[in-house]
């Protein structure tokens, strides 16, 4: 019997994969840096997350990018202080990008709210030691268009406050969104117009999201082999937006493909993002959090991609 498409396509990745392994074996010496963003956590206390994070084993963490407002959010020292007592290392920061603070919305005064969060959060990012801070170009939770004009909008708002990302050495890492939660900029493909449009040296980066994948790319491999140097975070998730082991989500592939690109080095991280499945998933964030099932989700998807990852490398 002849094998489907998406597995001729698998298989090609992993005979690159064997063959880098085998060629060039130092490549495979350091393993892949795991993180985890805690916005899903809900309304839990940073130190909560920190401990449930360090007994998993987890050394980074995306962190909630939660000041909406001059008065609101984390506090750099705090922050340093708590993480740096559980040996947890801010990778980078989830933008949060609704309605409110869209950068592509045709209400100028919401345009002029996603600017003044992304001068924030840089900000934030950079006093934490953040590498990336993750920007949608059009609200989460908003799948209709305004008009013909909202990618226009977000390309010159973004580009207007790109040079903070520079100054502050932070990188902007566009994520692209499954088409049922956003209006446009769906794929890895998109992402990089997106880039090319907003033309700046401080938005040359994308972070990718197994889970957005799974329903906009032809596949997932293929894609993250294509965002190349680019791709700075992987958002992972099993098929079903749930723990990783949960679902019929082909993790070997994408650790394969991750190796491929060089991925295990500093600055290039591997993020779990378990939302659960349904429409927008930003009401998560203000969640009352079940600390049971969130330790049981988090020490899963840790030893279950650990535990991938080790079988692949041998």
């Amino acid at each position: 019997m002849s094998k489907q498409l998406y597995e001729l396509k698998n298989d090609k990745i992993r005979s690159a994969f064997l063959s880098l392994k085998k060629n060039q074996p130092e490549r495979f010496e350091k393993r892949l840096n795991l993180s985890w963003s805690n916005w899903g956590f809900g309304m839990e206390s940073l130190e909560d997350s920190a401990k449930r994070l360090q007994n998993a084993g987890i050394e980074f963490i995306e962190l909630h990018g939660n000041h909406y407002g001059p008065d609101l959010g984390y506090h750099a020292r705090e922050t340093l202080e708590i993480l740096g007592a559980h040996g947890i290392t801010v990778a980078g920061v989830c933008g949060m990008f609704s309605k409110d603070n869209d950068l592509s919305s045709n209400r100028a005064i919401h345009r002029q709210a996603a600017i003044d969060y992304l001068k924030r959060e840089i900000e934030f990012t950079s006093s934490v030691g953040g590498s990336y801070l993750l920007v949608v170009p059009g609200a989460v939770g908003r799948p209709d268009k305004y008009d013909d004009m909202e990618l226009e909008r977000s390309v010159n708002m973004l580009r207007s406050v790109a040079d903070l990302f520079v100054k502050h050495g932070v990188r902007a890492a566009v994520e692209p969104i499954r088409s049922a939660e956003t209006s446009y900029v769906h794929t890895i493909l998109d992402a990089q117009a997106y880039i090319r449009a907003v033309d700046h040296p401080g938005v040359q980066h994308i972070n990718a999201d197994l889970y957005h994948m799974q329903l906009e790319e032809s596949h997932i491999g293929e894609a993250l082999l294509a965002s190349g140097e680019q791709l700075l975070n992987l958002h992972v998730a099993d098929s079903n937006r749930c723990a990783l082991g949960e679902g019929s989500l082909d993790l070997d592939t994408v650790i394969m493909a991750l190796y491929l690109l060089g991925f295990n080095r500093e600055g290039r991280y591997v993020t779990p993002e378990p939302l659960g499945p349904g429409g927008d998933p930003y009401p998560a964030m203000f969640g009352k959090p079940d600390r049971v099932k969130l330790d049981q989700m988090v020490m899963q998807t840790a030893s279950y991609f650990r535990e991938r990852e080790s079988i692949l490398l041998g």
